[in-house]
């Protein structure tokens, strides 16, 4: 099950407030201003910073 485009339009990067894009993988999401990126696991995206990695 992927993530809804409706989740998608309320979520924001938790750090700086800016909208996430769902990954080509579809494995996270990446933040479009500090490029951090969320793990999505088992359908369920997790939105902590310590989880995120910094992808350029």
């Amino acid at each position: 099950m992927a993530i809804s485009k409706d989740l998608l339009e309320i979520l924001v990067c938790p750090l700086c407030r800016a909208d996430v894009v769902l990954l080509e993988n579809e494995r996270g999401l990446k933040c479009v201003q500090c490029k951090r990126v969320y793990p999505i696991r088992d359908d369920i995206p997790v939105m902590l910073i310590d989880e995120a990695s910094i992808e350029e």
